[in-house]
Parts: C-alpha cells; structure tokens; sequence
C-alpha cells in the first residue's frame, strides 16, 4: 500500500504560481510513477502530468502548454507540481496517483490522494 497526503493548494489570482506535493508513505515510492490529474466542477477527472520512476520521462497534458512542470525528490518521498501562468479554467480539485506506467498517461495509477483543492480568480 502506499499512501498519497497532496498539499499546496489555495485561491491564487489569474497568472500566479502555485507549487503542489505529494507526500508518500507505505511501499518504496521510487519504484512508482506519479501523476496528477485534476477535477474541475461538473467535470470529468482529466490528467495533468505525469513523471516516471526515476525521474527520467515527464508526460504532460496540451492544456498545460509549458506552464507546469513536474519532478520529484524520492529521498523525501514527495513529487511536486509546479504550476505558473495560472488562468481561471485550471480551478479544480489537484489529484496525485502512484502506480506502474501506463501508456496513455505515463502512469497506470493504483494509488491516490484525497486531493487538494486550487481556485484561480480572474
């Protein structure tokens, strides 16, 4: 088992910056792939980003467009998400997932986090 505890969320105005974790516990998180996905209102969860064992490969979504970027640092068991140039449209609910890689997203998830909410005014 692993377990996913996301932090960094808040109320940021439009073409701010925030910087989200995902701090594990449980199983040897280095042996994972982490993802985020996001879940705006009425909407359906959709993937974010995504970073594989090791740290090599980075996945991400066109909408992100170079504004986020993914790393992690496996000696805190943590993988963050920085998001810069924030628009209104990415208010959502922050989701970060573990497990094998899967070819669609870079990440097969098998675990996930409660979530954290971001909410970008205009």
């Amino acid at each position: 088992q692993v377990q996913l505890v996301e932090s960094g969320g808040g109320l940021v105005q439009a073409g701010g910056s925030l910087r989200l974790s995902c701090q594990a516990s449980g199983r040897t998180f280095a042996n994972y792939a982490v993802g985020w996905f996001r879940q705006a209102p009425g909407k359906e969860r959709e993937f974010a980003a995504s970073i594989s064992w090791g740290g090599r490969n980075t996945y991400y979504a066109d909408f992100v467009q170079g504004r986020f970027t993914i790393s992690r640092d496996d000696a805190k068991n943590t993988v963050y998400l920085r998001m810069n140039s924030l628009k209104p449209e990415d208010t959502a609910v922050y989701y970060c997932a573990a497990g094998d890689y899967g070819s669609s997203w870079g990440v097969e998830p098998d675990y996930w986090g409660q979530g954290t909410q971001v909410t970008v005014s205009s």
